[in-house]
């Protein structure tokens, strides 16, 4: 990942998503649904066209609440069709939706997202994929591979030299565990 700790930092965009976020443990299950969905989203194009697009995305998807947008129907499927501020791909909306009722029922059997994600940790990269195909829509390998790496549980995410690196480390995220 060596090019996105050379070319994020200063950056308008990267900057702020590499300096702060991408790495870095997270709880919280919105904002895991959140790294999933924008993840998704990014199939086919640049990751700065979604982080551009990622305050539309949080609109759009009220704050990527797991249990609104797993009551999502076709009005709002209309709504998100229509949103010339995110990605308007049908594929990836509906993938996004249920999505979401899936960890709703992942987090009724493991108490949460993060709890079932744990659950399965460690796993090689190829073993992830191949979860994340039997539970999720839109998920190959590269999807699957960023999400967690973005999210802690691969590791890769920033170069040892990185001055982010030592501050992911403090954080202590799960692929140091393992």
């Amino acid at each position: 990942m060596s090019e996105y700790c050379d070319l994020a930092p200063g950056h308008p965009f990267h900057g702020p998503y590499h300096d702060h976020e991408y790495g870095f443990p997270v709880g919280d299950d919105d904002a895991l649904f959140e790294r999933l969905a924008l993840e998704i989203n990014q199939a086919g194009l640049s990751w700065l066209t979604v982080l551009k697009k990622r305050e539309a995305f949080r609109l759009a998807f009220e704050d990527f609440s797991i249990d609104r947008v797993a009551r999502y129907g076709e009005t709002e499927r209309r709504r998100l069709l229509d949103d010339v501020g995110i990605i308007r791909n049908r594929l990836k909306i509906e993938a996004v939706i249920h999505n979401a009722g899936v960890i709703q029922t992942l987090q009724a059997r493991h108490g949460d997202f993060r709890g079932w994600l744990d659950q399965h940790h460690p796993l090689s990269h190829g073993d992830w994929v191949r979860l994340f195909k039997r539970t999720f829509k839109f998920t190959g390998p590269e999807i699957t591979g960023e999400f967690l790496m973005s999210t802690g549980y691969l590791p890769g995410a920033h170069r040892d030299d990185c001055p982010v690196q030592a501050r992911i480390l403090a954080a202590a995220p799960p692929w140091t565990r393992s």
